[in-house]
């Protein structure tokens, strides 16, 4: 037996030695071909393992080593990152450049350079090459470009305003091309969520990174249809329909300053374009449709009002169906959305401009406005009573008598609004001479509407401005009428106590009806006491056998013992159900 292991472990121990000589072999064979790495092949393990050779030469082709790497980063400068503390950086343009060769300008010589019959030639040449667009996205590229895009555009831009005769017929398809190039894109949308609340002061617009050249541009076009060598006829040609859309489209842009620009070039063409007149208008409407009831998203609708309100002002009167189709089904909807704030003063002038036009409208304009009467925004109450304010100011007494009744009676229910600015709003209005006027000729109506808030408000409202101008307005109405004042006092004190003697009579019959129903609880927990321990010892006790009644059988009367046993049941469930 031993001799049979010590013959195994003898020939283990030379397996092993063998595979130790095998392995160096292979070594010594592998190294000058493959001097990248050493394999060690072990046969218990059956691993093959790569380590990098001591070799300096090699370390090229391995990679670097550890210590070799954090020498490296010890040495190699840090970026310093600036903490962000402004939150994430928003989208600063709405131009998208799509990936294009690179174009070099070349620089024109300027206008004063050459003679004058080859101006014309010249401006056309730097027409053509300001229709290159450059990314603004990275302001270290295309510099030199840049520069010379910006210096062609000054040099035109100073030629059109000096030198006469510089607009000709050849000049009005490249210009109105390179004004379409540099300016007609798709506009992003704003990432903010519809559910948000519209707040003025938080709201930054993101400005037009490429605004060095869109200035220039617009500037140039802005000159070009201002001058008075522009002739309509030619240049309907060139600004049609589907210009008017494009440009209509760009109001929606974040950047006010390409906001201003459009507006006072889409004016120039209202005012030059009349067969764009007509289409200009419903190409309004139609973003004023679709701002209402789709997106509530537009940063242009109070530039589109701006340029709406100077075309009312000159609409011939009588006013024709299409334009009162416009005031009642766009103008007044317009109160609705949350972003009123933004447009309220040129929506309050354009309604106003109609009913100067014609006062007959009043009546309609404020049964709108009460339609749209905000129920929880005390910014927009504010907003909406300050339209009212201005509406009275251009309409006379006899006109306020046509809608008093409506009009006091949103007075006393702002009048009783908690926030202070909506009450204050609404106390002004009676210092107002046409309301004044009208409160002298129907006292007798109006009273009760507004004598009630004004009396409780005088005194229990929590902002004591509040209480003076209240107080202000109560003496107004005994100066018009002191005996029907009184006797209004008189009424409202009686109501009042008889309202509290109402309210004390139903507080005392709460509290009966609650003893009641608590003496009542506590009856029937006695009952159910009481036969609970009547229960309990009847069941203690067991009847005797003297008190036991045992049926009588006759031949006439047979008494079941079943039906005797289902009566006693019954009577038992009996009184089980009268206890409970």
């Amino acid at each position: 037996m031993m001799k049979g292991l010590r013959g195994v472990l003898s020939r283990s121990r030379s397996q092993h030695k063998e595979n130790k000589a095998s392995n160096r072999q292979i070594n010594n064979r592998s190294q000058p071909h493959n001097k990248s790495r050493q394999v060690q092949h072990e046969s218990v393990q059956s691993v093959v393992t790569t380590e990098p050779s001591s070799n300096n030469d090699l370390i090229p082709r391995l990679g670097r080593s550890a210590e070799v790497t954090k020498q490296l980063l010890r040495e190699t400068p840090k970026d310093t990152i600036p903490p962000n503390t402004t939150g994430p950086r928003r989208q600063r343009s709405s131009r998208v450049y799509p990936l294009q060769r690179k174009t070099d300008l070349e620089k024109s010589p300027n206008f004063h350079e050459v003679p004058s019959s080859r101006r014309q030639e010249l401006f056309i040449k730097k027409l053509i090459q300001c229709q290159t667009l450059f990314d603004f996205t990275d302001p270290s590229s295309d510099l030199k470009n840049k520069d010379i895009k910006r210096q062609e555009l000054q040099e035109m831009l100073e030629y059109v305003a000096t030198t006469k005769g510089a607009i000709t017929d050849a000049i009005y398809p490249e210009i109105v091309k390179m004004f379409s190039v540099n300016t007609f894109r798709t506009i992003s949308p704003q990432a903010v969520p519809t559910n948000e609340v519209y707040e003025p002061d938080e709201e930054e617009p993101a400005l037009e990174t490429a605004w060095p050249h869109l200035q220039l541009v617009y500037e140039l076009f802005l000159r070009f249809v201002e001058s008075p060598e522009f002739n309509p006829q030619v240049a309907r040609k060139h600004i049609d329909q589907k210009f008017v859309l494009q440009l209509l489209e760009l109001f929606d842009s974040e950047d006010p300053r390409e906001r201003d620009f459009l507006k006072t070039i889409l004016h120039r063409i209202y005012g030059k374009f009349l067969n764009l007149r007509a289409f200009i208008r419903r190409s309004i409407h139609n973003i004023f449709f679709q701002f209402i009831y789709e997106t509530e998203r537009f940063n242009g609708i109070a530039e589109l009002l701006e340029i709406l309100g100077s075309i009312i002002n000159g609409f011939a009167l009588p006013l024709k169906k299409e334009h009162k189709t416009f005031l009642f089904r766009v103008l007044i909807p317009l109160h609705k959305p949350a972003s009123l704030p933004a447009y309220s003063p040129q929506l309050t002038y354009c309604v106003v401009q109609f009913i100067e036009k014609d006062p007959e409208l009043i009546t309609n304009v404020i049964k709108g406005l009460m339609r749209y009467w905000p129920k929880v925004n005390s910014i927009k109450e504010v907003i909406f009573l300050t339209e009212i304010e201005e509406i009275l100011d251009v309409i006379d007494a006899s006109d306020l008598e046509l809608f008093m009744i409506l009009f006091f009676q949103k007075v006393a229910q702002c009048i009783c609004s908690p926030h202070f600015q909506v009450a204050e709003r609404a106390l002004h209005f009676f210092n107002y001479d046409n309301v004044i006027h009208v409160l002298n000729d129907h006292i007798e109506v109006l009273m009760p509407i507004v004598f009630p808030p004004l009396y409780k408000y005088s005194k229990e409202h929590w902002n004591k401005t509040i209480h003076g101008l209240a107080y202000n307005a109560l003496q107004l109405l005994m100066k018009i009428n002191s005996s029907l004042f009184d006797e209004y006092a008189e009424k409202y004190k009686d109501e009042e106590e008889s309202k509290e003697k109402v309210n004390d009579r139903a507080t005392l019959w709460d509290q009966l009806r609650d003893k009641a129903a608590k003496e009542c609880l506590l009856d029937n927990d006695n009952k159910q006491i009481k036969l609970l321990e009547i229960s309990s010892e009847s069941k203690m006790t067991p009847p005797s056998k003297e008190n036991v009644a045992e049926p009588v059988i006759n031949s006439n009367h047979t008494v079941s013992l079943d039906q005797h046993v289902g009566q006693a049941s019954d009577d038992s469930d009996s009184d089980s159900w009268h206890s409970v």
